[in-house]
């Protein structure tokens, strides 16, 4: 019956059925060699003897941790800040120039300096992991602590509200569905973050796995990787999406993210 209402859990993996028995034929029928593209089966394959050997795990867990740490500091950042600029105007004209200009930044070119400030270690790819988490982050919560209803907010000034029951009250159940917005961007942003960095200077992670398997030709394994990330990816987009259906229980959270 679940199923009936909701016929996406019928059809999408009907769709990945689809996608993968076409990939699977093309590539034997054309007769593809796997170091160019290797069929889903060699990948399957590839994704089971990692697992068994456990190489993929201690990987998964490093990018894991520094994707984690990242978004969790870059939400932070970006929810202090949101909240001081949607404060004050004066606030705004002076510090968001440089917000925007800082994110304006091309960050791969970045990457380089925080591993020549931070080392090879987790620190240079959680920095850049909160480098992009705090932007969508600080965005979300300014729309948001400004959108709600005038009409409220002076009803309640008329009932002596202070400004901190008017904040606590009015402005932040209006801005949760947009800052929950930005938390499930933010947290891909983050993972996409923590293997660029990776690529350019580290000893451990899942980009760096990618690097070790591109340079063995590997590309069975390199699929593989892929498949892990983006598992992971909409593994923590669904796990914002669950935090915000508990937290916003009174709203509709299909409409702010999609899900």
């Amino acid at each position: 019956m679940r199923r009936l209402r909701r016929p996406e859990y019928l059809l999408s993996p009907l769709i990945a059925v689809a996608l993968l028995a076409s990939w699977e034929g093309l590539v034997r029928g054309l007769r593809v060699p796997a170091f160019i593209v290797p069929a889903p089966s060699a990948v399957f394959l590839a994704l089971a003897r990692g697992l068994w050997s456990g190489i993929y795990v201690t990987h998964f867990v490093h990018t894991l941790a520094e994707t984690l740490l990242g978004f969790l500091i870059g939400a932070l950042v970006g929810l202090v800040l949101g909240a001081a600029i949607a404060r004050s105007r004066l606030v705004e004209r002076t510090l968001y120039p440089y917000v925007v200009g800082f994110q304006a930044m091309p960050k791969i070119a970045i990457a380089p300096l925080l591993v020549l400030w931070f080392g090879f270690g987790i620190w240079s790819k959680v920095a850049m992991a909160c480098m992009i988490a705090f932007f969508p982050v600080m965005v979300n919560v300014i729309v948001g602590l400004r959108a709600v209803d005038r009409e409220l907010v002076e009803l309640m000034g008329s009932l002596s509200a202070s400004e901190w029951q008017v904040f606590r009250l009015a402005r932040v159940p209006t801005a949760l569905p947009y800052l929950f917005a930005g938390l499930d961007v933010a947290i891909v942003f983050s993972l996409l973050a923590t293997i660029v960095a990776e690529f350019v200077g580290s000893q451990i992670g899942m980009g760096n796995l990618i690097l070790q398997m591109n340079f063995a030709l590997d590309v069975p394994g390199v699929f593989a990787v892929l498949l892990i990330l983006s598992l992971l990816g909409v593994g923590l987009h669904l796990v914002v999406v669950k935090i915000q259906r508990r937290v916003i229980f009174w709203g509709n959270s299909d409409v702010v993210t999609g899900a």
